[in-house]
C-alpha cells in the first residue's frame, strides 16, 4: 500500500491546514538549497521562477534551445478556473466534482479539491503578469464551455492560450535570471538521475551541440518535463517530447503510475497518408460553435454541403443529448471511431467526421466566429488547403495529453526522496481522463502555489549533507550515460530510428490506443520486446557524440520508449476494466459505455522496475471517496 500523505480533516480546509503544520526555511537559509528543475514549459518555468523568487538557488535545464520553445506553447483552447464571472452556477466545489467525474472517479479527492482551490489565484497571477485573456464588452474576462462542463470556466486568449501563459512565465522566469537567482541551460538533455542515500541529488545532462556530458548537484530534483503521448509516434505532441527524463527516474527508483491512461484527443486533424511524423491538434473550444457529425449511410463520397439535413448524423447530440458536442474527450473520441469503423468517417482514408461552424456563422456571424477562433481556422486552412468558413473541417482522434505519470504523493514528491515531479510529468489529477482546459491550470498550480510550499517542507525535513559532483554515485551515473551513448553509436544498422519509432507507434495504436483487449496487449508485449531487440541489432544511428547530433538524440529516446511500451501495456492489462480513456473491450455495457469496477480497481497502480524485459512490480494506492459518491458516468 502507497501513503498519499494526505492531511486529515475536512476536504475544504486540508490545502490551508497542511501549509500551516508545514515546516519553514527561513528567507536567509533558502540561499543554501539548490534546486534542479528540468524543463522549463509552463510547470517548469513557473516552479523555477516561483523558487528564485523565495531565495533559493535554481538551475533550470531544458533540451529547446530558449524556454519560449517549450511544448505548452502549443496549447490553444484556455485555462480552466472557479471564478464563476458568468453567475452560471461554477464553484470550486463544482469544478473539483467535475474534475473528479472527468476523470471517471480515479483521481485523488483532495489533489483535485486543492487545484479547484488554486484555480482562481492563476488567473489573478497571470493577469497580474500581462496575459492579455479575452474580455467581454464591459472589460470583464471573457468565459466559454469546453468538454465535461455545463458552465462557462474557460479562461482563453484567442487559440494562444498555452503561448500567452509562457510568454508570462517566462516574463517571470527571466527576471530570476537577471537576478542571479536562476541559472538556466538550454539545449540540455538530462539523461540520468543520481541518487545518493536514497534520495536524489543530482543529474548527468548532454549538451545537445557540444555532446558535452555535465554533472549537477543538489538539495532537490523537480521534474517538470512533460508527458509521453510520442509512444504512439503519430500525435499531436511536438516531435522532441519524450518520456526520458522520468523513465530513467523509474529505473533509479521511481514509481511509474498508471501508465495506461493516454488520452486521444477528439479534435484533430486527421492523416493524410503514411509520410506525417505529427500530428496537429484543434482546439476543443471549436466544438463551442462547431457541430459534429457524419452521413447517414457507409461510402458517401458526396461534397458535405450536398448532403441535406435529414441524411446527416449529428451522433454526439443524439447519443448524449445533455452534453452534446461538449462531451468529455474520451466519449467523443470513441463515438468519432465508431461510426467510421460503421464506414461512415469521410476523408481521403475514410477516418473523420466534420466539424461544421455552418449554423453558428448563419447565427452570430463570421465576424465573431473569425474574432473567436480566427487563427485556428488560417491553420486549419494553411495545413489542409481548406476554407472552413466555408466547408466544414475533418477532424478525428489522435495520441495528445498521458493522465499517467511518476507517482507523487500530496506534497508532489515521487517515491524517492528529493525527487518531485509536477504538471503532466506526475499523475496526481485527472484520473482516467483529463478534461479539456485542465492541463494548463494543473502546471501553473504545481509550479507557482504547490511546489514552492511543499519542497520547502521537505528541504526544511529531510537530512541532506552536502555533495559535489566527485561523489562515486556521480561516476556510476556518468559511466552508465556514456556507456549508453557508446553503444547506440556501435549498433552500425541499416535500419533508421524513425522506421523503429513508426512501428512501436502502430503496434502501440492498434493494441494499446483507444480501445484495448487482453490478447492484443500480450501480443504487444511479445512484438514489443523483438522490436526492441531488433532495434539494438539493426538501427542506424550516424555521427558522433562530439557535436550535434539528431540521429543520437532520437535514438535514445526511442530506445527509452521501446522499454516504457511494456510497462504501458502491463497495467493496461492488469486493469480488467474500462473507465475514462482506458477502455478495455471485454468490459462494457450493452450500450458500448465505458464499465469500472470500483471493488476490484478503486486504486492507483504504481509501478516498480525491476529490469529491463521483466514484468515490473505493481503497488497500489487505495482510492478513497468521502465527498463524493461513485457513480456511472453519464453525460445523457
Amino acid at each position: 500500500m502507497l501513503d498519499a500523505r494526505i492531511p486529515d480533516g475536512p476536504l475544504d480546509e486540508k490545502w490551508q491546514r497542511h501549509r500551516f503544520e508545514m515546516k519553514l526555511v527561513s528567507p536567509s537559509n533558502r540561499r543554501r538549497f539548490r534546486i534542479l528543475v528540468v524543463g522549463s514549459g509552463l510547470a517548469g518555468a513557473s516552479a523555477a521562477a516561483s523558487l528564485g523568487e523565495l531565495g533559493y538557488q535554481v538551475d533550470c535545464f531544458c533540451f529547446q534551445d530558449s524556454p519560449r520553445r517549450a511544448h505548452s506553447i502549443a496549447a490553444q483552447g484556455g485555462i480552466n478556473a472557479a471564478k464563476n464571472y458568468q453567475n452560471d452556477g461554477d464553484s470550486v466545489f463544482r469544478l473539483f466534482y467535475d474534475t473528479i467525474k472527468g476523470g471517471d472517479f480515479r483521481a485523488r479527492e483532495a489533489n483535485v479539491h486543492r487545484l479547484a482551490e488554486v484555480s482562481n489565484q492563476i488567473i489573478d497571477q497571470c493577469v497580474a503578469q500581462g496575459v492579455p485573456f479575452a474580455r467581454e464588452y464591459g472589460g470583464l474576462l471573457d468565459n466559454r464551455s469546453f468538454g465535461g462542463a455545463q458552465v462557462s470556466r474557460t479562461f482563453y486568449a484567442r487559440g494562444q492560450t498555452g503561448q500567452q501563459l509562457l510568454l508570462g512565465a517566462y516574463g517571470a522566469l527571466s527576471r530570476q535570471i537577471q537576478a542571479g537567482r536562476v541559472r538556466m541551460h538550454t539545449r540540455t538533455e538530462m539523461l540520468d538521475l543520481v541518487v545518493v542515500g536514497g534520495q536524489a541529488r543530482g543529474l548527468v545532462t548532454r549538451h545537445l551541440v557540444s555532446g558535452r556530458i555535465a554533472r549537477w548537484a543538489g538539495d532537490a530534483v523537480v521534474l517538470a518535463t512533460g508527458g509521453y503521448g510520442n509512444i504512439f509516434y503519430l500525435s499531436t505532441n511536438a516531435i522532441g517530447c519524450n518520456v526520458t527524463a522520468a523513465f530513467r527516474a523509474y529505473k533509479k527508483g521511481a514509481w511509474f503510475a498508471n501508465p495506461c491512461y493516454t488520452q486521444i484527443h477528439p479534435t484533430c486533424i486527421p492523416a493524410s497518408g503514411e509520410h506525417q511524423s505529427k500530428l496537429t491538434l484543434m482546439s476543443e473550444s471549436l466544438r463551442n460553435d462547431g457541430r459534429i457529425w457524419v452521413p447517414l449511410g457507409k461510402d458517401d463520397a458526396r461534397a458535405p454541403g450536398d448532403i441535406p439535413e435529414d441524411e446527416r448524423d449529428y451522433y454526439l447530440e443524439r447519443k448524449y443529448p445533455s452534453f452534446g458536442n461538449l462531451s468529455p474527450r474520451d466519449i467523443s473520441s470513441r463515438a468519432a471511431k465508431e461510426v467510421c469503423d460503421e464506414g461512415r468517417g469521410v476523408g481521403p482514408l475514410g477516418r473523420g467526421v466534420y466539424l461544421d461552424f455552418a449554423d453558428s456563422i448563419a447565427r452570430l456571424g463570421e465576424d465573431t466566429i473569425r474574432a473567436r477562433y480566427g487563427n485556428l481556422f488560417a491553420m486549419y486552412e494553411k495545413i489542409t488547403g481548406e476554407d472552413p468558413y466555408r466547408v466544414p473541417m475533418r477532424i478525428y482522434p489522435a495520441s495528445h495529453y498521458t493522465m499517467g505519470g511518476l507517482w507523487v504523493d500530496y506534497d508532489l514528491m515521487s517515491t524517492l526522496p528529493g525527487l518531485h515531479v509536477i504538471g503532466e510529468a506526475n499523475f496526481s489529477d485527472h484520473g482516467a481522463n483529463r478534461l479539456g482546459a485542465s492541463a494548463l491550470m494543473q502546471g501553473l498550480a504545481d509550479g507557482y502555489f504547490i511546489l514552492p510550499a511543499t519542497i520547502g517542507h521537505y528541504l526544511g525535513s529531510a537530512s541532506i549533507a552536502p555533495i559535489g559532483t566527485d561523489h562515486p554515485a556521480f561516476d556510476e551515473a556518468e559511466h552508465g550515460v556514456r556507456e549508453r551513448i557508446d553503444r547506440l553509436l556501435a549498433i552500425g544498422g541499416r535500419r533508421s530510428v524513425e522506421s523503429f519509432h513508426r512501428r512501436l507507434g502502430n503496434l502501440m495504436w492498434e493494441h494499446c490506443g483507444m480501445s484495448r483487449r487482453a490478447g492484443g496487449l500480450r501480443q504487444a508485449i511479445v512484438e514489443t520486446q523483438a522490436l526492441r531487440a531488433e532495434f539494438w541489432e539493426d538501427a542506424r544511428v550516424a555521427g558522433t557524440n562530439e557535436s550535434l547530433n539528431v540521429s543520437l538524440e532520437r535514438a535514445g529516446r526511442v530506445a527509452d520508449f521501446l522499454e516504457f511500451a511494456e510497462v504501458l501495456c502491463w497495467d493496461a492489462l492488469q486493469r480488467e476494466e474500462s473507465c475514462g480513456a482506458h477502455f478495455r473491450e471485454e468490459h462494457q455495457t450493452p450500450e458500448g459505455e465505458a464499465a469500472r469496477d470500483d471493488d476490484r480497481f478503486a486504486h492507483v497502480s504504481a509501478w516498480e522496475y525491476r529490469g529491463v524485459g521483466t514484468k515490473p512490480v505493481e503497488h497500489r494506492e487505495p482510492l478513497v471517496f468521502e465527498n463524493v459518491a461513485l457513480a456511472t458516468r453519464s453525460y445523457k
